[in-house]
């Protein structure tokens, strides 16, 4: 994390099928260095139902979501300053070239995936495409591209519902309880970074999703009148 808030970005590429400006580069702090994804907020496209420039933003707070849930299925995330202004800047995963992405997202029996479907819920992730998904060769599992989340109201859409309706895990319910405590302690990290980079109703629409799924244990239905599954799904 100290490297990718301190160390010199180099932008060494870019991203072309990204519909925001998205660049490959190296971070270094003169002794280490890491591959890294840099999205500027001055390379945001506007969108209809998000504010502008808030997208980066959003990136970071999917981030302190996944640390407070404590099962890391975001990559490390920091908002700092960058060679085209600020913006967000994710670890470079290298994920396992080898799987077989569309069966990994139909998969019932996959913790990881199963946890990232929690996250999705809770930060109300309108776009997880299969293409979001990056398994490691160790074994673990990521996402990318949290920009389009947190409305305010309702709106997941996401290829994970291979589990609506049906119980909670206890690994869960234990996370989202830790959650909500961190949620209600303004001293936390996870309820700074939706302070400083959500809007105060959309901060409190998080709060009670996460209520909702503690109270009710299930994992959610699609909304029916909101496209649930995101084009083209990959």
């Amino acid at each position: 994390m100290r490297l990718l808030h301190e160390g010199a970005l180099t932008v060494e590429g870019r991203l072309t099928e990204a519909s925001n400006a998205t660049l490959y580069c190296t971070v270094s702090d003169g002794t280490r260095s890491a591959a890294c994804v840099y999205k500027p907020v001055a390379g945001e496209r506007p969108l209809w139902d998000f504010p502008d420039g808030t997208l980066a933003g959003r990136e970071t707070s999917a981030f302190a979501v996944s640390e407070a849930l404590g099962w890391a299925v975001v990559p490390p995330t920091v908002h700092r300053d960058g060679p085209f202004g600020e913006g967000m800047v994710q670890l470079w995963v290298h994920g396992d070239t080898t799987a077989d992405l569309v069966e990994l997202s139909r998969s019932t029996d996959h913790t990881g995936l199963r946890r990232m479907a929690v996250l999705d819920t809770v930060i109300n992730n309108t776009d997880r495409k299969i293409g979001h998904l990056l398994p490691t060769p160790a074994g673990h599992l990521y996402g990318c591209d949290h920009g389009v989340s947190f409305a305010e109201d309702y709106k997941l859409r996401t290829v994970l519902w291979q589990w609506q309706g049906l119980p909670l895990t206890e690994e869960a319910l234990t996370a989202l309880m830790r959650l909500r405590g961190l949620l209600a302690d303004p001293g936390s990290e996870v309820a700074a970074a939706l302070e400083s980079h959500l809007t105060g109703p959309e901060a409190h629409a998080v709060r009670d999703r996460v209520d909702l799924l503690i109270q009710h244990g299930i994992h959610p239905y699609p909304a029916p009148d909101w496209p649930s599954v995101p084009w083209p799904p990959v």
